[in-house]
């Protein structure tokens, strides 16, 4: 287990992505991956109340209400639940009232007294960053939500967001989620310090680099692959993206675990990182999910990552 900063929630360090639940997975495969995921030790569940208002007949929420009845049927008390909010079609952008009926609407999904981590999903310019922060201040203050966080803010929002929050006294984010892998470092040459300067904890989302680094997409000829998806991941397999791939394929099976797996123990092995977040859309794939919230790289393995995947593609 590892602990988020600045709170007393401690998490299985690989958060278990709701983004396919309702969607890629429906209520019943969903409940299979949920239950195979705590069963194996699997703590900390990452959703969206606007996850998946993107597909056809679907309005957002759906993921909330399986992950809720998940939570009503099986009676785990053990499990942090983190969900976002300025994406949902009726809750669009983070002005106060809209941040307060969105909190409420989830926790309605949830079945939850309180919201243990609420990220502000993406940035909204048109409201004042001072009246975001009061509402989420608020919404601590209230018991509506435990702890606040940040997901897609640039460094210096995050900085000002912060600075208001200590300002006006009131709950400061303990969280960053940003786009983080092994072939989208540059997280570290702005998030990365920010998270460190403020003590705050990395959840990074796209882990798996949209499953390219599950060893799956070995081509970038997007004829080869048939859904949008695969397309967005094959993208990345250029020359020095397979010799990534060929990293990992070696360094996991000196551990006995998949090329996934070691993605994302050397994501966790970045500072700050307190838990990767990665999806399963079928029961088959959450072995790898949590061998990869448990192998510990070696300093030279992560130091070779490191090397391999320096350069980073400039059009991703």
């Amino acid at each position: 287990m590892t602990r988020i900063a600045h709170t007393d929630i401690d998490v299985f360090p690989l958060a278990l992505g709701g983004n396919v639940f309702g969607w890629t997975a429906d209520r019943e495969e969903s409940f299979r991956i949920l239950d195979a995921f705590h069963a194996g030790g699997g703590t900390f569940i990452d959703t969206a109340d606007s996850y998946s208002a993107w597909a056809p007949g679907h309005t957002g929420g759906e993921s909330e209400t399986i992950i809720g009845a998940w939570l009503a049927e099986r009676g785990h008390t053990d499990v942090t639940v983190a969900t976002k909010v300025s994406q949902h079609p009726q809750f669009k952008g983070l002005a106060a009232s809209t941040v307060r009926a969105a909190a409420e609407a989830s926790l309605e999904r949830l079945g939850v007294e309180s919201i243990d981590l609420y990220y502000a999903h993406f940035d909204d310019a048109d409201t004042p960053l001072e009246e975001t922060v009061a509402a989420f201040g608020q919404l601590v203050s209230d018991g509506l939500v435990r702890y606040t966080a940040v997901s897609n803010y640039s460094a210096d929002r995050i900085r000002e967001w912060v600075r208001i929050a200590r300002e006006l006294g009131v709950a400061e984010p303990v969280a960053i989620q940003p786009h983080y892998n092994l072939v989208h470092r540059e997280t570290e040459n702005d998030i990365v310090p920010v998270a460190e300067e403020f003590g705050l904890s990395l959840v990074p989302y796209f882990s798996l680099a949209k499953g390219f680094l599950t060893g799956k997409y070995r081509s970038t000829d997007a004829a080869a692959h048939d859904t949008p998806r695969a397309q967005g991941a094959a993208v990345y397999a250029t020359p020095q993206g397979l010799q990534i791939i060929q990293a990992l394929e070696r360094i996991g099976a000196a551990h006995d675990v998949s090329i996934a797996a070691t993605a994302l123990g050397w994501l966790r092995a970045k500072p700050t990182v307190v838990a990767p977040i990665a999806s399963a859309s079928k029961l088959s794939q959450v072995a790898d999910l949590l061998d990869g919230g448990r192998v510990e790289l070696t300093a030279d393995e992560v130091a070779e990552l490191d090397e391999v995947s320096e350069w980073t593609p400039t059009d991703m």
